[in-house]
């Protein structure tokens, strides 16, 4: 199967060459902030099936959206592609999304996984969850998001830094439940918690707590799978020294994100990209991206990847993820009142 492969990068170079020819019927043009293997699996059972040629163009979340602007009406994408409900949300807002009214997509997917007016949606789902050190903390005395700000803590919590689009919806989920105010103040008591100032991605939270530097951190659940299956034997170790609690177990449940996407507004193929968006709430997708990706899926009763199933069910925040994206710049504006660097 051909497809064009070029990053943001070479691409703007190119002026969109790899798309020249967009318009043709059997062809799906896909703007990808994603960068996984997984997902060349997906394009490439979904030629299979259709028949229909994927090319891809692969960038940061910002870097499309700001090449989309630029391209307007002209722009050759059909679908974006990218990670976290707050991405998704600022997409629509620059009004790159059109509405799709799908039958399949409202029958597969859960009402929590749909924007309210069909703009985009979550084919995949990321649990935020809590890791500790199983040689030096007791799990017992930690069982939600809000205890991380207890000050029993202090000292002793990795996180990443505020301008990580994961810990912002993280945050607009708490504004979510207990208001902006509520919400502040456990801002605020994470800040003063801190093990030290926040650096680096998930992995390194994680990886912090395995080497004592701090007792508790916060990151998506499949970097922790991820090091379990690591060929480094040093990360498999480290993963075993972590424990994983699932939050709020008793109420709300824990917080969940998205991988997720839309059909662009200007799609020059839209039967084409809904096709594709069809495909990603197949079974057969569903289950590449939560065998090869270690991400959840959001159609019910899909096979997952071994370890998480071994977790079996959770309970999660079943909130719209439309309301992540429209809470994230107060939640970007809370962060910036507590200091949270």
């Amino acid at each position: 199967m051909k497809q064009a492969r070029l990053t943001a990068s070479v691409a703007a170079i190119m002026a969109g060459s790899a798309f020249a020819s967009s318009a043709l019927a059997n062809e799906v043009n896909i703007y990808s902030a994603r960068h996984y293997d997984s997902d060349e699996i997906l394009y490439q059972a979904f030629t299979e099936e259709t028949g229909i040629e994927v090319n891809v163009l692969e960038g940061d979340a910002n870097q499309l959206m700001e090449r989309m602007q630029r391209e307007g009406v002209a722009s050759p994408a059909d679908v974006m592609l990218t990670v976290d409900a707050g991405n998704l949300w600022r997409a629509e807002q620059d009004g790159i999304f059109q509405s799709v009214n799908s039958d399949v997509l409202n029958e597969r997917l859960p009402e929590s996984m749909r924007h309210p007016e069909g703009m985009w949606f979550g084919f995949s789902q990321r649990a935020r969850v809590i890791y500790y050190n199983r040689e030096n903390f007791d799990p017992s005395q930690i069982a939600t998001y809000e205890d991380l700000a207890d000050p029993q803590f202090e000292g002793q919590v990795c996180i990443r830094s505020s301008n990580n689009i994961y810990n912002q919806s993280l945050l607009a989920s708490l504004i979510e439940h207990h208001g902006e105010e509520g919400a502040q103040e456990w801002a605020q008591g994470v800040v003063n918690n801190m093990a030290r100032d926040p650096e680096g991605g998930d992995t390194d939270q994680i990886l912090g707590v395995a080497s004592g530097e701090c007792n508790l951190a916060v990151a998506n659940h499949y970097y922790y799978v991820r090091l379990l299956h690591s060929d480094d034997a040093a990360e498999r170790e480290a993963a075993r020294k972590v424990g994983v609690i699932f939050p709020n177990q008793d109420d709300r449940g824990t917080h969940v994100n998205v991988g997720g996407a839309g059909l662009v507004a200007n799609a020059q193929n839209p039967e084409n990209g809904i096709r594709f968006l069809e495909f990603l709430a197949s079974d057969q997708a569903q289950e590449v991206l939560a065998e090869r990706n270690y991400e959840f899926p959001v159609v019910e009763g899909v096979k997952k990847n071994p370890v998480l199933e071994s977790w079996g069910d959770f309970a999660k925040d079943d909130i719209n993820i439309s309301i992540l994206g429209e809470n994230n710049p107060e939640a970007v504006r809370i962060f910036d009142r507590v200091s949270w660097r």
